[in-house]
């Protein structure tokens, strides 16, 4: 799938995608950079603040799965979550956040990405980090 097309099914298609804001920053063969700017609605700690984590896996899995849709040269595949593990690490401030993901291996019928999260104020600083595992289909006809 082009860069192209994979940035507005990941931004305009996806309805829970649009409902965050996720934006894709960049895609490349097996590699996706989705952000999704900071909203009062995403906190899930007001005390904190921090964002909610449902966020955050929620864009790691956006993440990963566009990084193995990316590296799919059939334009008829499809992609769908069959495991995601997510590790937090810090809470993550109210602003923007950024998902980095890489395939670590892609098959036929399954792909495997590992995403790191991060904000761009301290980018050294990892939020949280995941791993998905995403179901390849092939539409016929």
């Amino acid at each position: 799938m082009t860069p192209d097309v994979l940035k507005r099914v990941m931004e305009e298609l996806i309805p829970f995608n649009r409902y965050l804001g996720v934006r894709m920053a960049k895609a490349g063969a097996g590699f996706a950079r989705l952000e999704v700017p900071f909203r009062e609605e995403l906190i899930g700690d007001p005390l904190r603040p921090a964002l909610h984590g449902g966020v955050l896996s929620a864009l790691a899995d956006a993440a990963g799965g566009a990084a193995v849709w990316a590296g799919l040269e059939d334009d008829r595949a499809r992609v769908s979550t069959i495991d995601l593990r997510i590790d937090y690490l810090r809470p993550a401030k109210l602003e923007l956040v950024v998902a980095e993901a890489q395939v670590v291996r892609l098959g036929n019928r399954v792909g495997v990405a590992d995403v790191r999260l991060f904000q761009p104020s301290a980018e050294s600083d990892t939020i949280a980090t995941g791993k998905g595992v995403y179901n390849i289909i092939i539409k016929r006809g």
